[in-house]
This record gives structure tokens, C-alpha cells and sequence, in this order.
């Protein structure tokens, strides 16, 4: 899947069978379900879901508790906008 089929999966009811937990979270969020999205990325416990993690706080505007996630998926947290890093991670997430 690319990042034009992604974006096509969120016309249906639930993220794909098998979408690994990050990109399942991320989802919800652009389907607009930050709780489904929250629950998603706390479900897996690697790098890749605490990127996600940190995402959907900085999203909620709970920099201090992004800025955690952030750390512990070995990141740095982002200037740019929000569509452009849930852009940026489902592609990477994509790609492996």
C-alpha cells in the first residue's frame, strides 16, 4: 500500500485487516477519532506506534507529553504543520 491507498482506505468503515498498530492510529485520527487513534498507537509499545503517539499529543496540544513520545521514539519534535507529519509518517511507515 502507498500513501494514495491509505488515504482511499479511510472511505471505509475500519483500517484495513492488518494494518500494523501506528498506521491503524493513524487512521482513526484522520477519520477524526483521536480517542480510537490514542488507543491504536498505546496498543504497541515500539518506536514506530511512540512516534504516533507523540503526534496525536502534540495534535491535542499536550506538548510536555509529546515532547516524552517524542523522545522515546527517538525524535524530535516538528516545527512543520500537522497534515504535513501525519503525512510524513504514514509514508515512512508505509515504506518499511
Amino acid at each position: 500500500m502507498d500513501l494514495v491507498g491509505f488515504r482511499a482506505s479511510l472511505d471505509g468503515p475500519a483500517p484495513p485487516p492488518g494494518l500494523p498498530a501506528a498506521l491503524a492510529a493513524l487512521w482513526w485520527d484522520a477519520r477524526g477519532d483521536w480517542e480510537r487513534a490514542h488507543e491504536a498507537a498505546m496498543s504497541d509499545e515500539g518506536a514506530e506506534a511512540a512516534w504516533v503517539h507523540a503526534y496525536l499529543h502534540r495534535k491535542e496540544g499536550d506538548r510536555s507529553n509529546a515532547a516524552y513520545w517524542y523522545r522515546r521514539a527517538g525524535r524530535t519534535m516538528p516545527d512543520g504543520t500537522l497534515a504535513a507529519e501525519w503525512e510524513a509518517i504514514v509514508t515512512a511507515l508505509l515504506s518499511r
